[in-house]
């Protein structure tokens, strides 16, 4: 699959289009077609490598996303192919697809366009915690 990849840290040269392996997808999560995503202070300062990826998290960078989920792991009831949703990511929201725990995944409200969503979770959830 295509995501957005670099090789060493740097400013925003260093970024290129490149494949890499889909994730895995395990019983509680969901697989989305990313439609849209953001660019935060989090996603500069890990392209700068500044702020590691948590362990285990893809490598890929992209903490928001927004698009449609594709496949459902095993253990997810609440998600359909088809769903409108955005989600909170360890990583991976600069790939063609991404795959979340299902408890980090939020419906999309009619109103909001993808590209409108993709710039919420990150953002709204660090306001609405702090």
């Amino acid at each position: 699959m295509k995501a957005v990849v670099f090789d060493r840290p740097g400013d925003e040269s260093v970024l290129r289009i490149g494949d890499v392996a889909p994730p895995e997808l395990r019983a509680e999560d969901v697989r989305i077609r990313v439609a849209a995503t953001s660019v935060n202070r989090a996603d500069l300062l890990q392209r700068r490598g500044l702020y590691p990826p948590p362990p285990g998290a893809s490598p890929v960078l992209g903490l928001e996303c927004a698009g449609e989920v594709v496949e459902a792991g095993a253990g997810v009831t609440r998600w359909r192919a088809g769903a409108r949703v955005m989600a909170l990511l360890a990583g991976g929201g600069y790939a063609e697809t991404v795959v979340v725990h299902a408890g980090s995944v939020l419906p999309v409200p009619d109103r909001l366009t993808l590209v409108e969503a993709a710039a919420l979770p990150e953002v709204f959830l660090t306001a609405y915690l702090g």
